[in-house]
């Protein structure tokens, strides 16, 4: 026989991604009693549907925020598994409506769940913090003995050896680990699309993108399939699916959330720090994954991590001076009029406040801030994305060919090359630093004395609301805050509006990226999506950036409509 004759035939590509979705669809037929049907023809807007097919129940308990879960499990009031088995119905209901989950786990998921019962049968207490919590997984965060495709057809046969740290500090925690999500092909969308799962569609419009790349961790949660989920974050991963989704979404300081054992292209190598943080149902939510995590002390078994406890106690008072700045726009791209609307609205009521000074913020060259992200993104020019793309055959998805092969800053440093980025880097985080510092000038127009600086950054979450599929191209109102490393939390404000939120005759484009994005401006197609803003901090101030905004949330009432 010859040489050739031996060589093993590679499969296609198209049946790999077959076998994947095959296998997520045999672990929701797993579920019992069974996952409802659905229409054939669905409506563009699924977020009724699950009220309409599931058990009153059910309903009640997946509509529950995980602050309030955690509550009623602590005290007997609810079972893990009753809990667990509602939100595996809700979980493959949002599956068979936006196409966001690459496996449930049912078997997993209801065995560790009568665990934690019988334990507080015995013991009379919960396990820990999250006991009887159902959280769902970004599928990169390695799960011990699942696959970890990181959503590359190749990568399909990867097993985790063991479970992410995060998901070891959860699962001490009391937490129920039950679906793991969607993800796109190499990561780097604002979208989630793969030749493996297809497009997670946004369950408010399926004509428009849930968000990336934990889109599938966006629509899932919208849609009550879970309350509290792991995401991950390196231009806005965590931030675009939370502000498409009418969501609560943390991007925290680099090094303060474990980040050992998760799976994608150059893990350890990048220059440019990805975070894990929370998308949730609420600002509860955000901050209790926030104190579990750290409470944990997570340095003494990952060193990387930088040793802050989590301070639970920090809140805003009305007698605290606070000063908020609102970067309007960042003088590249001026965002649609939904979200210029919801900017005023906030910004007005936040005036009422007697503690509240509101001024404007001056962005600072965000033009050359993602010249010098978008250089640290692949320094390798991309060739560990494209080997891995090409290994199985599979194409490229088209954001995936934008950021790599159509992003002129992409090319394969030198050494000499990446110490001059990586110096641009922390200059223009020095200089950005000084912007912040010389807020602090001026006097209180009340008292008469010296202003501080600016508290926290009221900013767009990106450029538009939920954008049509694979039109997601600027990423600069999250990335921004990537390259500086500062904490960023996003949150619903309210709704596009079409007759309020009009075309804005005789615009004049800053720039050619501001002209493009303008020309994706649709009023009918957005009306009704979720308007969400941005709440920015300086380097290690997560808890003020939370703190901060749940006294406006509280002090305002945010949101301004009623999200489900």
């Amino acid at each position: 026989m010859s040489r050739s004759a031996r060589v093993t035939k590679k499969r296609p590509w198209q049946d790999i991604a077959r076998e994947a979705q095959e296998y997520r669809d045999a672990s929701i037929d797993k579920i019992e009693p069974s996952v409802p049907d659905i229409p054939t023809e669905l409506p563009r807007d699924v977020m009724k549907i699950p009220s309409e097919v599931l058990e009153p129940e059910e309903i009640r308990i997946t509509s529950l925020p995980p602050e309030e879960l955690v509550q009623l499990l602590a005290s007997g009031q609810l079972t893990a598994t009753t809990v667990t088995k509602a939100f595996l119905r809700r979980a493959g209901l949002a599956q068979k409506l936006v196409n966001c989950v690459t496996e449930l786990l049912p078997e997993r998921s209801l065995a560790r769940a009568k665990y934690l019962d019988d334990y507080f049968l015995e013991h009379k207490r919960p396990i820990g913090p999250l006991h009887g919590l159902p959280i769902s997984v970004k599928e990169h965060i390695g799960m011990e003995g699942l696959r970890l495709s990181a959503a590359y057809v190749d990568w399909w046969q990867k097993v985790a050896k063991e479970d992410a740290h995060i998901l070891q500090i959860f699962w001490l925690a009391g937490a129920v680990f039950h679906v793991r999500t969607t993800e796109p092909q190499s990561m780097m969308h604002l979208e989630t699309d793969s030749n493996l799962y297809g497009v997670t569609v946004n369950p408010y419009n399926s004509n428009v993108s849930a968000g990336g790349s934990s889109g599938g961790e966006g629509a899932l949660i919208a849609l009550r399939g879970s309350c509290l989920g792991i995401g991950s974050d390196v231009g806005g991963s965590i931030r675009s699916p939370a502000a498409n989704n009418g969501l609560y979404g943390f991007k925290p300081t680099a090094f303060r959330v474990p980040t050992d054992g998760w799976g994608f292209v150059m893990a350890g190598a990048d220059c440019i720090d990805t975070v894990v943080g929370p998308l949730s149902t609420s600002l509860g939510g955000l901050k209790l994954f926030m104190n579990t995590i750290i409470s944990s002390k997570p340095w003494l078994s990952e060193p990387a991590i930088i040793p802050i406890p989590w301070n639970s106690s920090y809140a805003i008072t009305p007698f605290q001076p606070l000063k908020i700045g609102v970067l309007w726009h960042d003088n590249v791209v001026k965002p649609h009029p939904p979200i210029t609307r919801a900017l005023q609205s906030v910004a007005e009521r936040l005036k009422t406040l007697p503690n509240v000074s509101v001024v404007d913020w001056q962005p600072h060259l965000h033009d050359e801030a993602w010249a010098i992200i978008s250089s640290l993104y692949f320094t390798d020019g991309g060739a560990e994305d494209t080997a891995a793309i090409a290994a199985s055959g599979e194409p490229w998805r088209p954001l995936t060919k934008w950021i790599i092969k159509e992003n002129p800053c992409v090319k394969n440093l030198s050494t000499g090359e990446l110490s001059y980025w990586l110096e641009e880097r922390e200059a223009y985080r020095k200089e950005y630093a000084k912007v912040w510092n010389d807020t602090a000038t001026g006097q209180d127009p009340l008292t008469g004395e010296p202003q501080g600086a600016v508290d926290v950054i009221l900013c767009p979450a990106g450029p538009g609301v939920a954008p049509a599929h694979n039109t997601a191209r600027y990423w600069s109102y999250t990335s921004q805050w990537n390259l500086l490393d500062y904490p960023a939390v996003v949150f619903p404000v309210d709704k596009v509006n079409a007759g309020k939120d009009c075309v804005e005759e005789g615009y004049k484009p800053m720039s050619g990226q501001d002209q493009d994005n303008w020309k994706l401006y649709d009023p009918q197609l957005f009306d009704g999506l979720p308007i969400s803003l941005q709440l920015v901090g300086r380097r290690f101030e997560d808890e003020k950036v939370l703190a901060v905004l749940e006294y406006i949330k509280d002090s305002i009432n945010l949101p301004l409509v009623n999200f489900p």
